[in-house]
């Protein structure tokens, strides 16, 4: 389906399915699987779970329609969004921010992307059966001071997403997407059986659901505050971009209630699936970054079936990192479509091939050529700083003052409402959440991660 926009004909989302799995897999990602189950882990299981939920409600849901209502509204990129609701103004510098902010982290992100494609391939060939931890800790070091193969990887990746991307939106995204993430969930939840039958996985379920508020402070609470934020996609453009191929009679609200369940269902799946494995073989779990890598390796190494189970693992996880890598390289090629009036082909190309430099670079910057940093910073860990601490947290709060103060009342319920086809029932609420919650909420994750605002 195409639309007719003042940037010409433009592709859109075909159903509101399409649309619902393609934004939910933008959201679920590495974050999900990889970051939050060690981060729950190290800020005690389940009080910080029903922190994290109550924040993805309360913060994450209403900050998510707000961008969605900005893209649907506009029919544009974040940067010709913003021109279009305030021409002649510095807020289009809001979407410059996101723009910015998705190229950076496709960079970094498809470096660790990589690595999932390296251990699957490593699960095919058996690589984890009846090796030590020291011995899995060797193969990970061994592949990250490798000449060529990180660097192979992260390219490989790359040319995955854009070919994906040079199909469309309906013909690429909406299609693969449709398929990939029921596929994700099967996986998931198989994992989870598996992960469920184990000698002592109970713990694992205790840990994970049974709430204990003695370990958690204020900073665990600003730590689940920020994950809630970012897991959602929140702040990069990718939500303004896939709201500007909404179809304008889908019901927005509810349509991002639906993706927000989703991304939260994955991550709590991603903690049964991890934490019940996790106690039955003894292992801390609060084992950090380090839990997908080279703990779980070394538990599918002892685990009955574990080289099936090792296969769907790292299986999932690349498709995991492939469904946000699709929608943050989409931000990039959106502007350079609509904004530089280049065919989509020829957007992708020049959008992967600067991405694909500058994720070698970040690449190399780890392990190969630490000089390549910018002070004590890799390059790596500089633009992830960058872009998650920095511009992530700008653009979601200046996307939420803008919604709530200068979009305007009546827009936002005829956006909201579809012109007047749904009942928004939780708009007076919602405007409350967005003029003064969110906000606040937003600002104290920026300064904590300045580390102007510390406990």
């Amino acid at each position: 389906m195409a639309k007719d926009t003042k940037a010409g004909i433009r592709d859109s989302f075909g159903s509101k399915f399409g649309f619902i799995a393609a934004t939910a897999g933008s959201a679920v990602g590495l974050g999900n699987i990889w970051r939050f189950p060690y981060i729950t882990g190290e800020n005690g299981g389940g009080a910080f779970l029903l922190i994290y939920l109550l924040f993805v409600v309360v913060i994450g849901l209403p900050v998510m329609i707000s961008e969605l209502a900005i893209g649907r509204s506009t029919q544009r990129n974040p940067f010709g969004a913003f021109r279009v609701l305030k021409p002649r103004s510095k807020w289009f510098l809001v979407g410059i921010m996101g723009i910015a902010a998705a190229f950076m982290i496709n960079a970094f992100y498809s470096v660790v992307a990589g690595w999932t494609l390296e251990y699957l391939v490593k699960s095919i060939a058996n690589q984890f059966q009846g090796k030590t931890p020291a011995e899995i800790s060797a193969l990970f070091d061994g592949f990250q001071q490798n000449n060529w193969r990180p660097l192979f990887w992260t390219v490989l990746f790359i040319v995955i997403s854009a070919g994906v991307v040079l199909s469309g939106v309906e013909k690429g995204i909406e299609k693969y997407t449709k398929i990939l993430m029921p596929l994700l969930l099967i996986i998931i939840l198989v994992l989870c059986i598996r992960s469920l039958t184990l000698p002592g996985s109970f713990e694992g379920v205790r840990f994970l659901f049974h709430p204990d508020f003695s370990k958690i402070g204020p900073s665990a609470i600003l730590i689940a505050l920020g994950q809630a934020f970012f897991s959602l996609s929140i702040g990069m453009g990718t939500l303004i971009t896939y709201g500007s191929y909404m179809k304008r009679s889908d019901n927005l609200g509810s349509s991002a209630a639906s993706v927000v369940f989703s991304d939260t269902l994955i991550a709590v799946l991603a903690g049964i699936a991890i934490f019940p494995a996790v106690f039955s073989f003894g292992i801390s779990p609060d084992s950090g970054p380090n839990l997908v890598f080279l703990t779980l390796p070394n538990i599918f190494a002892q685990m009955g079936g574990g080289y099936f189970f090792s296969l769907l693992f790292f299986f999932l996880l690349a498709i995991a990192a492939l469904t946000s890598t699709i929608s943050i390289l989409e931000v990039v090629v959106a502007y350079f479509s609509e904004e530089l009036k280049m065919s989509r082909k020829k957007a992708t190309l020049l959008a992967s091939a600067g991405i694909a430099v500058l994720g070698i670079l970040c690449s190399l910057s780890l392990y190969k050529m630490p000089q390549i940093s910018i002070g004590k910073n890799s390059l790596f860990s500089l633009l992830e700083y960058t872009s998650s601490t920095i511009l992530l947290p700008l653009g979601g709060f200046f996307i939420v003052l803008f919604v709530a103060w200068l979009f305007g009342g009546t827009k936002l319920k005829a956006e909201l409402s579809s012109e007047g086809k749904y009942r928004v029932r939780y708009l007076g609420v919602y405007r409350f959440i967005i003029r003064f919650l969110a906000p606040l909420a937003i600002a104290a994750v920026f300064l904590n991660g300045l580390g102007i605002l510390k406990f």
